[in-house]
């Protein structure tokens, strides 16, 4: 049995719809039953627990063979990652009563990095989660195609996407999700010992004018990438709701200065299947439908 939090969400979908093709038994941890009723349809046992409930994941996760962890993310978190640390204290706790074979975790690239950032949640996370006595492997995609669906009505309806990556030529690690949970259903269902990290980007490295040329092929008309000024970031991320945006900003310098990269500079990293024009032509037709 493979135990899969955050299976609601793209990443989870695709590792347990790949686990269930290949006719493999999958619990689907949800927050509450109504999200379960899919996932039951589709044959899964389904497991009811927040993931800030230890008392509730230990449940989930007791009888698998493996569990998969997905942070939930948090996008405007309070000084000093409260929310990260609670969630990471409640699945350490369950994962050492539970005690399943294995654990793959969804960690993410710039978990290493050493400036302060967004993604050192996730840097918290593999130092807790490190302490485990069972294998554990820490999936570190790149930053996800699909965050280019927030431009889709911009392309569509001005030929303008507005990058918050800069320069506007240099080539980000950005991964599809398919691929991200493609390669986590692999892994999971794997044999290892002790801790391993693992990289994953896509086929190649994506500028945003790529993502530009993405779309402009799929609609059919120019569309051009526009760097939004670093000076507006903290304005516009406030007028947006943000009342932290601090480690936000310092996840973006990290990509643009250079220092949130894969080790090696990539070198050793898996590559996925899926490219950039592949998804940007599938948001736009889930924006159409």
């Amino acid at each position: 049995m493979y135990a899969i939090s955050g299976i609601t969400g793209k990443v989870g979908g695709a590792l347990a719809r790949t686990l269930l093709a290949d006719s493999q038994p999958v619990r689907a941890i949800v927050r509450d039953e109504q999200k379960g009723m899919l996932w039951s349809a589709l044959g899964c046992e389904v497991a009811i627990a927040d993931m800030e409930n230890p008392v509730a994941l230990t449940t989930a996760f007791t009888g698998a063979e493996a569990v998969f962890i997905l942070p939930p993310p948090e996008f405007d978190p309070l000084p000093g990652y409260p929310e990260a640390r609670k969630i990471i204290d409640a699945v350490l706790a369950a994962l050492l009563t539970a005690r399943p074979d294995k654990v793959v975790c969804l960690s993410t690239i710039g978990a290493d990095a050493t400036h302060d950032n967004l993604l050192s949640q996730r840097r918290l996370m593999e130092e807790a989660l490190s302490r485990l006595p069972m294998p554990v492997t820490f999936l570190r995609p790149g930053w996800f195609l699909e965050n280019a669906a927030l431009d889709v009505a911009s392309a569509r309806n001005t030929g303008v996407i507005h990058s918050l990556l800069m320069p506007l030529d240099k080539p980000f690690p950005m991964v599809a999700t398919e691929d991200v949970g493609r390669v986590a259903a692999g892994f999971i269902q794997e044999s290892w010992h002790g801790k391993r990290v693992v990289q994953l980007e896509g086929p190649r490295r994506v500028s945003p004018n790529d993502l530009a040329a993405a779309f402009a092929k799929t609609l059919g008309k120019p569309v051009r990438a526009e760097i939004v000024p670093h000076a507006s970031w903290e304005a516009l991320f406030r007028s947006q709701g943000m009342k932290h945006p601090q480690p936000r900003i310092r996840m973006l310098d990290g990509f643009n200065e250079g220092w949130i990269d894969f080790q090696n500079g990539g070198t050793n990293t898996i590559r996925g299947r899926v490219g950039a024009e592949e998804v940007i032509a599938s948001l736009i037709r889930s924006d159409a439908v």
